[in-house]
């Protein structure tokens, strides 16, 4: 089985999200879609493969706006057509914060500025807490989308929606893929700042982060146990069990 792992930037790697995807069994391919010295200019070029050589598509996060034309204009169409084509090819794709909003924008939805920001853990409402549970999830957006047509909202929070099912795709506005070490990247990247700007303070965030670490990643586990089981329709490997206790 082969996993396409989408990162938009070189600060968001896959996490737990990854690590679970690989204990059952998947070979992921990761694609980087703006590099490290392009991170203040992202607007490059980039072609998207065919999705139809993959079993599923995992698109992450990224600390830009679908509907900022003028920072993601050159690259965003073919993510979108990819997602289009995965999704009439029925494929499983799971979309994470920006890659749930461009899986909702693909399918019909919008994504626009958020009254307010969520930054930090936050519990959201959900109607199927087998698949989406309360949480706390990490978040960290400025935008929401509203739910693709013939979609089905999951899971809510004051702010919009936060987990859509489509088919076999699924799309979450939190980040179960954040541990310690990403968010560490995101603060020196610039997340320091941007987390004070709005009143945030980082360190809190951090140390919290810290002390989540052995239930937010088996949390982040079961999200992707319960995706593709209950929304890719995929048999779970026997074996993953003891890779995941050998992690």
């Amino acid at each position: 089985m082969r996993a396409l792992v989408i990162h938009h930037d070189h600060l968001s790697p896959a996490g737990p999200v990854g690590d679970r995807i690989s204990q059952l069994g998947y070979e992921i391919d990761e694609l980087t879609v703006v590099p490290a010295e392009r991170y203040e200019s992202p607007g490059v070029r980039f072609d998207f493969p065919d999705p139809a050589g993959y079993d599923l598509i995992v698109v992450l996060g990224a600390p830009w706006s679908v509907y900022d034309r003028a920072s993601v204009a050159p690259w965003i169409d073919g993510e979108l057509e990819l997602l289009r084509t995965a999704y009439a090819a029925d494929l499983p794709v799971l979309g994470i914060c920006f890659g749930a909003q461009a899986l909702a924008t693909a399918l019909g939805g919008s994504v626009g500025a958020a009254p307010r920001h969520e930054i930090g853990w936050t519990p959201v409402e959900s109607d199927v807490p087998a698949l989406i549970p309360a949480g706390p999830w990490f978040q960290w957006h400025f935008d929401r989308f509203t739910v693709p047509p013939g979609a089905l909202e999951l899971a809510r929070s004051e702010v919009g929606p936060q987990a859509f099912r489509a088919g076999r795709a699924l799309g979450v506005q939190f980040h179960p893929e954040l541990d310690e070490a990403t968010l560490l990247q995101w603060l020196d990247g610039g997340g320091r700042r941007e987390a004070r700007a709005h009143g945030e303070d980082p360190d809190l965030l951090l140390t919290e982060t810290r002390a989540r670490h052995e239930e937010s990643r088996q949390r982040a586990y079961d999200l992707v146990d319960a995706f593709l089981a209950q929304v890719a329709g995929v048999a779970a490997d026997p074996a993953a069990d003891g890779r995941e206790q050998a992690a």
